[in-house]
């Protein structure tokens, strides 16, 4: 979990790909712990041919059959769906803004909004800017989003740092000293 905080949570990403990705990790630990989910990370790569958004798009009946079979991923016909759905979203919000990262980077004029936060309690689980990508995303057809998904997605991605003030890497991101 250190390795992650300090080398890819809360660092700005504007790759479509690494996107999608973290957003349907993100959806996927819902109603688990994160820990699951990058246990995971090498089993869901696999599974959703490394969330190639045109390849995700795609999949058939017969690929949600063995995706509901498979043991290393979350085996949620609902999340799995999502999946799919997401990725043809995500492809019409390519073709009308030329990148997905255009599109989520746009509700923030394209820089991070950030946190000041000392403590763990003071950091919101969602917040008008997470209502208001969710309620679009919604509008455009995306599944198994709410708030709370969006927000920590938000933060995950960079688009919100709430890295505490107290944390080395609060400062690093703001800086973009990062690789």
């Amino acid at each position: 979990m250190i390795h992650y905080h300090d080398t890819v949570w809360g660092v700005p990403e504007f790759d479509d790909q690494r996107l999608f990705r973290k957003l349907m990790l993100d959806i996927n630990q819902a109603g688990l712990s994160w820990q699951t989910i990058l246990n995971k990370s090498a089993g869901f790569d696999a599974a959703y041919d490394g969330f190639d958004i045109d390849t995700v798009a795609h999949y058939n009946e017969a690929k949600v059959a063995e995706l509901l079979e498979n043991p290393a991923i979350i085996r949620n016909r609902l999340k799995i769906r999502a999946a799919i759905q997401n990725a043809q979203c995500v492809q019409t919000i390519q073709a009308e803004w030329g990148t997905f990262a255009a599109y989520l980077w746009h509700f923030t004029e394209g820089k991070p909004v950030i946190g000041h936060y000392q403590t763990q309690e003071e950091v919101p689980t969602s917040t008008e800017l997470s209502d208001r990508i969710t309620k679009d995303l919604k509008k455009r057809g995306f599944k198994f989003i709410g708030t709370t998904i969006i927000y920590a997605f938000l933060e995950a991605v960079g688009i919100v740092n709430d890295h505490l003030l107290t944390c080395p890497q609060f400062q690093t991101v703001q800086e973009g000293v990062y690789d």
